[in-house]
């Protein structure tokens, strides 16, 4: 056998380790056991390396005398969960966060707890945590019956929204049994205690599947509980289900079909936190759990009209979720309220020993902080609608027809006067708000971070073949992703990381001085954010009418208008924060939605 560490090292002595070449020929050697004079100078001619004939010869004789090679690695047989020996961490400097934990400050008692509970209990499924949580609280409904309320339009819904892969109903009842022997017992755990919740599939619940939502693994059995998992046991919360992803982690196609948009059926509820956002929409769960690498909790939660919060890189351990990619990886909460996420981060952030990129950030939300004296910043440029510079763009993506690069762009001039409204409306709230521009890197490019991780974490997938298995086989899903990927040389996978380094530096400048950055949901903020880690959070601003233009009919590409529904289906704006700033951003959101109430209307069912 040839030894591939020794294989590397030569390469290295001849100037190659950092370019394709070692790679590329040490595939072809795999296919015919012996490298030959001709194998490197294929490899050389893909690495784009010239290498003389007289090294080639000189490179031979040594190549084949190894005795080793990846196998060694191989036979570890590396598991999804085992984290390389790097960690990212988003600031740079010194830490930009408190660590001091102070007491969290809800707002104030709704009025509603002081009413009578409805004669029919589902007229409660929409109503957010922090009213649920004083119904379950004063004893006025008990976790029991509001979890098999949910339990049953789980049930219900599902057949037409496909957001469920696992009910985890006996052990919820359980649970909910227990919350309410504790809150009679004088134990009240919190706001969270007794109220029923779903999981995004990734995440490992003890006695269930955990499918990842691909068919390779829909049989999986992870005996663990992932650390959010326990942390939301911990605080009183009610798992009822394992929620729908698309197949690991991208879009909302998954082995048992199309997650669906509850406020449009015809549509998908995109992804990949497809179920969690659905399923939040559609009033059956009290609040969900989502992950996102690359727009995974933003694009679902505006095209289900939720309110979702994707923390700052760092914030909410990974244990027990399945990685993607270890420097992009978050998780954070889909809701129907602000304050809700804000009462779910609180359980589920901090430290957990085991995810080493986790920060000893602190989060403490406070409901009564003056929102009006927080420095609020907008990226004016994105706001303002440029149809010959969303051409261009779209020129970019070959795979779409010119009758879809049109519809994007009217669909795009429509959802312009919603930016518009949002602006009127701070402005009539006296919010005083100063442009603020992205910092100019190549972040697009920064991706092949996201590809090269991703091919890494599902490695033994594609070395087995079994990446056949996922439902999605074209060019832009993840079997093609991850063999194309094989091909990004190391060398070029650091740079791209340093790029990142530059791009963070200069975000971090950009929005030095303020505590908030108001943004249009789509766009650029979207992959700088992600690949910086700062905070995001996303809520529903306001619902398309009659007079719009159709949604994209099946089959069209959808790349810009994904999160276009058509006529009746929600809209979003998403706003920014400084890392682990996510108590003001949570705040200012907070008296945004208290000012619109986009989030008090619901799809029909």
């Amino acid at each position: 056998m040839l030894n591939r560490r020794n294989f590397l090292a030569v390469c290295s002595s001849f100037g190659l380790a950092g370019t394709l070449f070692p790679g590329a020929l040490w595939s072809m050697a795999q296919e015919k056991e012996k490298i030959t004079p001709q194998m490197i100078d294929e490899a050389a001619k893909i690495a784009d390396v010239p290498i003389p004939a007289d090294d080639r010869q000189m490179m031979l004789s040594t190549l084949n005398d190894q005795v080793k090679d990846y196998d060694e690695i191989y036979k570890l047989h590396l598991a999804n969960g085992v984290q390389p020996a790097f960690n990212f961490e988003p600031f740079v400097g010194t830490a930009p966060y408190e660590t001091i934990r102070r007491e969290m400050r809800m707002s104030a008692t709704p009025a509603v707890a002081a009413h009578a509970v409805p004669k029919n209990l589902e007229d409660v499924a929409f109503w957010p945590v922090r009213e649920l949580a004083e119904l379950v609280r004063r004893r006025k409904v008990s976790s029991a019956a509001l979890t098999e309320m949910y339990l049953e339009r789980l049930k219900r819904y599902d057949p037409t929204l496909h957001f469920v892969i696992t009910l985890t109903e006996a052990r919820a009842l359980a649970q909910a049994k227990e919350a309410d022997r504790d809150i009679a017992a004088g134990k009240y755990r919190g706001p969270l205690h007794g109220l029923p919740w779903g999981a995004k599939d990734l995440l490992a619940a003890k006695g269930y599947r955990t499918t990842w939502g691909a068919m390779p693994y829909k049989d999986q059995m992870i005996d663990e509980d992932a650390t959010v998992v326990k942390r939301l046991d911990a605080a009183g919360a009610v798992l009822v289900a394992k929620l729908t992803l698309g197949a690991l982690a991208e879009g909302d196609v998954w082995f048992g079909g199309i997650t669906r948009n509850p406020w449009n059926p015809g549509q998908g509820s995109s992804g990949s936190s497809a179920g969690p956002a659905s399923a939040t929409a559609a009033g059956c769960v009290a609040f969900s759990i989502g992950s996102e690498t690359l727009g995974s909790i933003s694009s679902p939660s505006t095209r289900c009209g939720c309110t979702g919060l994707r923390p700052t890189f760092g914030h909410v351990p990974r244990t027990g979720a399945m990685a993607l990619s270890w420097s992009m990886d978050k998780l954070g909460p889909i809701c129907r309220a602000v304050e809700d996420c804000a009462l779910v981060l609180e359980s589920i952030y901090g430290p957990d020993g085991e995810d080493r990129t986790v920060q000893n950030a602190a989060f403490n939300w406070n409901a009564d902080i003056d929102w009006r004296r927080l420095r609020v910043g907008y990226l004016k440029t994105d706001f303002e609608f440029d149809a010959q510079k969303l051409a261009a763009r779209l020129g970019r993506f070959g795979h779409m027809s010119e009758e879809e690069r049109q519809a994007v762009i009217e669909q795009a001039k429509y959802d312009q006067r919603f930016n518009d409204a949002a602006l009127r409306k701070l402005d009539e709230m006296g919010v005083h708000m100063t442009a603020v521009d992205l910092p100019k890197y190549p972040f697009d490019a920064m991706l092949t971070i996201l590809s090269a991780e991703a091919a890494a974490a599902f490695d033994e997938l594609t070395r087995t073949g079994r990446d056949k298995l996922l439902v999605s086989q074209g060019p832009e899903a993840w079997p093609n992703t991850f063999r194309t990927a094989r091909f990004i040389p190391a060398v070029e996978y650091i740079q791209a990381m340093r790029a990142r380094f530059l791009a963070m530096e200069a975000m971090n400048k950009a929005i030095d001085g303020f505590d908030v950055i108001v943004a249009p949901t789509g766009g650029e903020q979207l992959v700088v954010t992600n690949l910086t880690g700062h905070p995001a959070l996303i809520l529903p601003n306001g619902f398309r009418g009659e007079d719009a233009p159709p949604a994209p009919k099946p089959g069209k590409s959808g790349v810009i208008s994904s999160n276009y529904g058509g006529p009746g289906t929600p809209v979003s704006l998403t706003f920014l924060a400084p890392l682990y700033g996510e108590a003001k951003l949570l705040a200012f959101g907070r008296a945004y939605q208290d000012a619109t109430k986009f989030n008090l209307s619901h799809p029909k069912l």
